[in-house]
């Protein structure tokens, strides 16, 4: 990617007031896409079991859906940048959550399983996209409060992540498991139009600055010791956040608790995702070197895992508070790709680069964990399997936490 070694200018272009109204309305579509990030995924897992038994499906393809975030988020990662590129932020948003409200309204029609995995995989594409533009539509729009608006992106975020699977067998009950995945697609239709009131009104190039005559960077990221950390603690904490979102519940149930017990155990796991977002961007912008997060986070991500195995309804909320508060790790990858890259453009890339290769190693774990059951008939080795991934992510923290900018190892002059 090129990039102008220069500082984007404020957005919107045209006077204080109409800059100001403008922020408003990204303020407002940054605040509705975050809600929308996570609930296609926690609102359908406490629900596998109904589904499965009207659909017709078992274990092998509820693994398989377990998988799907991670796979389409890794895929459309890595593609995002480059439509942002072409389109621009904004319009690359809108797209994406406008893909996901369809898609998601297809996924609740589906008559069998093959379209149930299909619209599945739309809905997360789109999801996927968002997940990466929204990080340098921050920087962009707010570059002067990014540690206060990463603490806003990811407390709404966790908010959606808590409350779809609170709503999921409740709703299930009362209307059935296809307005229970439903309801999700009205709040990602109104995320859509309000990015489309932003996108018609900018040309898709206004982050970009126009600059003569002055040098420009190519950011070669694979050559960050930074970026890759980051991609290696990203990673490890979002193989740990996918499998417990998807085998929680199926844990919790193999030793005798309820479906309800799961989706309540899935939601107080997220809930503890809402702190994690005010506090650690907070700490992250503070702190020169923020590792000690790192290994505070996985030290109590092990004792969660440790204790789910060893005893999984005997202190079962205790568990699940020590796994919320271990993949913590999360908001501080996303505090750190924006404040260890300069521009909007390099945060977009950095933020692609991390987010694919990072859920397209975590992939492996919700179907590799689900063979590993089925193979052991039990959940004591998948625990310690995801237990062990704590020790990679350490080490790749130390890297992630390093205090330089991503360009100063990734870049060079371009001719």
């Amino acid at each position: 990617m090129t990039i102008p070694t220069a500082t984007a200018p404020t957005p919107g272009g045209s006077g204080p007031a109409t800059r100001g109204r403008l922020a408003l309305w990204a303020g407002l579509a940054i605040a509705l896409t975050a809600l929308n990030l996570r609930t296609a995924v926690t609102g359908i897992t406490p629900l596998l079991e109904i589904i499965g038994s009207d659909l017709g499906f078992g274990i092998a393809l509820a693994g398989l859906l377990g998988t799907v975030p991670a796979a389409t988020f890794a895929v459309f990662g890595f593609l995002a940048p480059v439509v942002t590129r072409r389109y621009g932020l904004e319009r690359t948003a809108t797209a994406a959550l406008g893909l996901s409200a369809v898609s998601l309204v297809l996924r609740a029609l589906s008559p069998t399983p093959a379209v149930l995995v299909a619209s599945t995989v739309l809905a997360l594409a789109g999801i996927g996209a968002a997940n990466v533009v929204l990080v340098p539509l921050i920087k962009a729009w707010f570059a002067d409060r990014i540690a206060l608006w990463t603490s806003s992106y990811l407390l709404l975020m966790q908010t959606g992540q808590f409350v779809a699977p609170l709503l999921a067998v409740p709703v299930a009950e009362a209307a059935g498991w296809r307005v229970s995945v439903g309801i999700w697609a009205a709040p990602a239709a109104v995320a859509a139009l309000v990015w489309c009131v932003l996108a018609v009104k900018l040309p898709a190039d206004h982050h970009v600055p126009a600059v003569a005559a002055t040098p420009t960077v190519k950011l070669r990221v694979g050559r960050s010791s930074t970026v890759w950390g980051l991609v290696v603690l990203f990673a490890m904490m979002s193989l740990s956040n996918y499998s417990i979102i998807t085998w929680v519940p199926a844990v919790l149930t193999d030793a005798g608790g309820s479906a309800s017990l799961g989706g309540a155990m899935v939601g107080l796991y997220s809930a503890w995702g809402v702190l994690a977002a005010v506090v650690v961007p907070q700490v992250a912008t503070r702190m020169r070197n923020p590792f000690v997060v790192v290994v505070a986070c996985s030290v109590v991500l092990v004792l969660g895992y440790v204790g789910l195995a060893v005893s999984p309804l005997d202190g079962t909320v205790l568990w699940v508070c020590a796994l919320g508060i271990g993949v913590s790790t999360f908001p501080l990858c996303m505090t750190l790709i924006n404040h260890r890259t300069r521009t909007p453009q390099s945060a977009s890339t950095v933020s692609g680069f991390v987010q694919g290769i990072g859920y397209g190693l975590a992939c492996l774990g919700p179907i590799g964990l689900g063979l590993v059951r089925e193979a052991t008939g039990s959940w004591t080795t998948p625990l310690v399997v995801l237990a062990a991934t704590a020790v990679p992510g350490v080490v790749a923290g130390w890297f992630a936490c390093q205090p330089r900018f991503v360009e100063d190892d990734a870049s060079r002059v371009a001719r």
